[in-house]
């Protein structure tokens, strides 16, 4: 009885029983993102939002920068298709969700 209370505090303090309300606080961070946005969907980059400079200028040489069009394509996993200037590229997540984007 007293480790079935142990158990269950400790589910508690890691989110166990609570894991809807940690994939909803996820995903509104990922709004607004690529990472957020549906499938089939043509989107205008506003920004490119990385803490890391290198992200930044790789993505920039995908095309990926401020006033272009992109459109996802498909989302597999953590696996993002998407179309910039004629070209399909392979991203991941975190990659997605630091281009800021607004529907055209």
């Amino acid at each position: 009885m007293v480790e079935n209370c142990i158990s269950n505090n400790k589910r508690k303090k890691w989110g166990l029983f609570n894991r809807k309300a940690s994939k909803k606080a996820m995903d509104s961070q990922l709004l607004g993102t690529l990472a957020g946005g549906k499938v089939n969907t043509e989107y205008h980059i506003d920004a490119i939002e990385a803490e890391n400079e290198e992200v930044k200028d790789f993505l920039f040489t995908l095309g990926c920068y401020e006033g272009e069009k992109v459109t996802l394509i498909s989302r597999i996993g953590d696996q993002y298709v998407i179309v910039v200037k004629d070209a399909r590229y392979s991203i991941d997540k975190d990659l997605a969700a630091s281009i800021k984007i607004s529907t055209i």
